[in-house]
């Protein structure tokens, strides 16, 4: 029997971002199947009305792969795959996949021998580096930082340092209702001559993007307060 395809289904990062975010094939797919995994029901049934799903949302089978159900095995959500049903993927926003549990099913589809098509969509990880002005030819995604207050400076002082022998732009995150401690001990550990790119609330009509030292940033003021954000430094040698 042939088995079915995974398609790695991107999510919108913002309201009312569906028409510059997502393609027509993405449209054309998520009406040709009915069986989705995904990290979140209730974001993904939104993004699925939003970007022109034609087919009743009730005839739709939901996996939920949400943190509390991950240690319940992986075998119930490749029935359909198995079986020769094609299944949509989907993060609780961006690209699954990238800084994202599901990875782990990704993982799994090509033990399985089960094709995994990614389909074009946002990644606020590349928008940011895109944005930026930074060396695109070597960066590395850090995830999150310590949040311990002396294990976070020493983070930053090493990420700093790495830029700085590499040449290398080192991207990271944090939980949006920490990002002002974050920016502070940014401005606080970072030498002044480091440039900062700060990417806030991507593809939303309030985005923001901007580059500067951390020397022109001491000056400034700014709030980040649980608006989604995406961190980048890079230093010269």
């Amino acid at each position: 029997m042939t088995k079915g395809t995974l398609y790695l289904i991107p999510v919108v990062m913002a309201e009312n971002a569906s028409h510059k975010s997502l393609t027509p094939y993405l449209v054309d797919t998520i009406n040709m199947i009915d069986e989705y995994i995904v990290e979140n029901e209730k974001t993904a049934r939104r993004c699925l009305k939003e970007a022109g799903l034609k087919l009743p949302q009730n005839s739709l089978i939901i996996h939920d792969y949400g943190k509390h159900e991950r240690n319940k095995g992986l075998n119930r959500f490749f029935k359909g795959l198995e079986a020769g049903k094609d299944v949509g993927l989907m993060s609780e926003a961006g690209c699954p996949g990238i800084a994202d549990p599901g990875a782990e099913i990704i993982a799994e589809a090509h033990k399985r021998n089960i094709k995994v098509v990614p389909l074009v969509g946002p990644s606020s990880i590349l928008l940011a580096m895109m944005a930026a002005g930074f060396n695109g030819q070597s960066f590395a995604f850090v995830g999150y930082l310590p949040i311990d207050k002396n294990g976070r400076a020493k983070r930053i002082k090493d990420l700093e340092s790495l830029s700085e022998r590499l040449n290398q732009t080192q991207i990271f995150i944090e939980t949006p209702f920490r990002n002002n401690p974050l920016l502070d001990d940014l401005l606080r550990n970072c030498k002044k001559e480091t440039r900062l790119c700060i990417a806030c609330n991507l593809t939303a009509e309030d985005e923001m993007i901007k580059t500067l030292t951390i020397e022109e940033w001491q000056s400034r003021k700014i709030n980040l307060h649980k608006k989604p954000t995406i961190f980048l430094i890079h230093r010269n040698k």
